[in-house]
């Protein structure tokens, strides 16, 4: 039998190859619309808030936003009562070992913040201007925040003994008195300042083994979320330092009337609010520091005494033998 020889038939609509479309070359959908390979969506930023080293969502889903000097809408997270309790659970846990640290560890940890911030100031800057503040002033900004971070870095193994005393007493004791860290601390940052305020207000509480749980300023928080990022890679414990974001009048109740918190910190010129403060912060006696106004630029603006004001001051009597 003759062997049957098959012959396919090759079509032009299955030879003619579609041809590819390379960089700024643009092909049009069905309905019209016209695409170019080197379009993509831009990855934006997700700011989350700060606790114990992690970066969750708010528990309670809610957000608001940031318009930047770019058109951008940024979602920030409005913190709940729920997200500052466990905030205060994270800074509680955290307070004895950071306390616990050698003051030269703790200087060491402070300084690395400071590098991690100067290998990011480029970012820093950009995003200080994206919310409105001239490019000058911006970069003034974080030079002097920077050089804050130094400055208490220095001071931690040095105000114990600038504030620490042997006392002279008329019996047959050697009597010394010692400083010791105040413990947990809730702060409201400076509504004005993106960077700088909140770094000068922060520092001096936790560069002495103090922590920290503090609400950023509700129109400058991405710089606060940014600043969380360089402390999630430094080597600051987790819970030292827990960030929050979102409004002063839902949050101000719950941080100055939280029993397991120490002392309170915050940097307002409003009268009913400092009033609100140190009503509710006298339920637990604690610690009140409320700063008015403050030129964070100046000199005077740091200080060992900004120290001093979150510390404890412990007394011991030993006994002499004759």
């Amino acid at each position: 039998m003759a062997a049957t020889k098959t012959v396919r038939k090759t079509t032009a609509a299955r030879t003619t190859a579609k041809p590819a479309i390379t960089n700024g070359q643009a092909e049009k959908t069905s309905n019209g619309v016209e695409i170019k390979q080197n379009d993509r969506i831009a990855v934006m930023k997700t700011y989350k808030i700060f606790i114990n080293g992690q970066f969750p969502r708010t528990e309670s889903g809610r957000y608001y936003t940031i318009n930047t000097s770019e058109g951008t809408v940024l979602n920030m997270c409005l913190s709940s009562r729920k997200d500052f309790r466990n905030a205060v659970v994270a800074a509680r846990n955290a307070q004895e070992k950071w306390e616990g640290k050698t003051a030269y560890n703790r200087s060491q940890i402070i300084y690395r913040i400071a590098e991690m911030l100067e290998t990011r100031r480029a970012q820093f800057e950009q995003e200080i201007v994206s919310l409105g503040i001239s490019a000058e002033l911006a970069k003034k900004e974080v030079s002097k925040a920077i050089d804050t971070v130094i400055y208490y870095a220095g001071w931690c193994d040095k105000y114990n003994q600038i504030f620490s005393t042997v006392n002279p007493v008329a019996s047959s004791h050697f009597n010394f008195s010692s400083t010791e860290a105040v413990g947990v601390v809730a702060m409201f940052a400076d509504e004005n300042s993106p960077l700088l305020g909140f770094i000068a207000a922060v520092m001096p509480v936790i560069c002495s083994g103090n922590t920290a749980i503090v609400l950023a300023s509700e129109k400058y928080a991405p710089c606060a979320v940014t600043f969380a990022e360089v402390l999630a890679t430094s080597d600051v414990p987790a819970g030292v330092l827990n960030i929050l974001t979102g409004k002063r009048s839902e949050l101000l109740s719950h941080f100055a009337s939280h029993m397991d918190v120490n002392a309170m910190y915050a940097h307002t010129s409003d009268a009913a609010l400092k009033k609100e403060i140190d009503t509710k912060a006298a339920l637990n006696v604690k610690r009140v520091r409320i700063d008015s106004e403050n030129d964070w630029f100046s000199d005077k603006a740091k200080s060992p005494y900004r120290i001093m004001d979150f510390l404890e001051i412990k007394t011991t009597w030993h006994p002499i033998g004759i």
